[in-house]
């Protein structure tokens, strides 16, 4: 089977998710075909050498970040082994051959990282959408920015707790621009850069 263009984007992330079995998760933890257009958007747009995603679940971003590059190292983390097996099913049928995912506990991977050699040029947080865990993994991974990085937190306004997060990441000295989708914050480093912040409705 061939790999979907964008245009078969929705379709092919909605034939992912309704033949899966564990139809609860894959309506919880998905992600809609319009996020996942404009995934696939920011990835082929930005044309990240290595993107790391931090919660893989079924997969579906995953995939649009792969069609959006797929040239890109992708790795991607989940914490679930019955999960991981089902994303590593979907990535095997649509011949996804760029993306490796570990089955870890993602505070452990993130605090073995070397950032000397690992620099992943996109990072999708998606994993823990609590205000604790978000942060530690802010903290955790900022030792690898570069300038032409780009960070995407999921669900910034999911709680109160999430919007305080995102509030402290925006004050953060090192970042210089972020947007905020509602539904994502997008996140910055180019040193040049004037401090700004943006809202936006996609």
């Amino acid at each position: 089977m061939k790999s979907p263009t964008l245009a078969q984007v929705p379709e092919f992330l909605n034939r992912i998710a309704v033949k899966r079995p564990i139809s609860k998760i894959a309506q919880t933890a998905g992600i809609t075909p319009k996020r996942a257009e404009l995934l696939f958007r920011i990835s082929r747009y930005f044309q990240p050498d290595s993107i790391l995603e931090i919660g893989t679940s079924l997969g579906l971003a995953t995939s649009a970040l792969s069609l959006g590059n797929p040239k890109a190292k992708i790795t991607t983390l989940e914490g679930c082994q019955e999960t991981a097996r089902i994303a590593q099913d979907n990535f095997q049928k649509f011949q996804l051959k760029n993306i490796q995912l570990q089955v870890t506990e993602f505070n452990t991977y993130l605090s073995n990282l070397q950032p000397t050699t690992y620099n992943p040029q996109l990072i999708y947080f998606d994993g823990n959408h609590s205000k604790e865990a978000t942060l530690q993994y802010f903290e955790l991974l900022l030792p690898t920015i570069t300038n032409e990085t780009v960070w995407i937190f999921d669900d910034i306004h999911w709680s109160a707790a999430m919007t305080e997060a995102w509030e402290t990441i925006k004050k953060h000295p090192k970042v210089k621009v972020t947007i905020d989708t509602f539904q994502w914050g997008l996140v910055f480093f180019r040193s040049e850069q004037e401090k700004e912040h943006f809202t936006i409705r996609v």
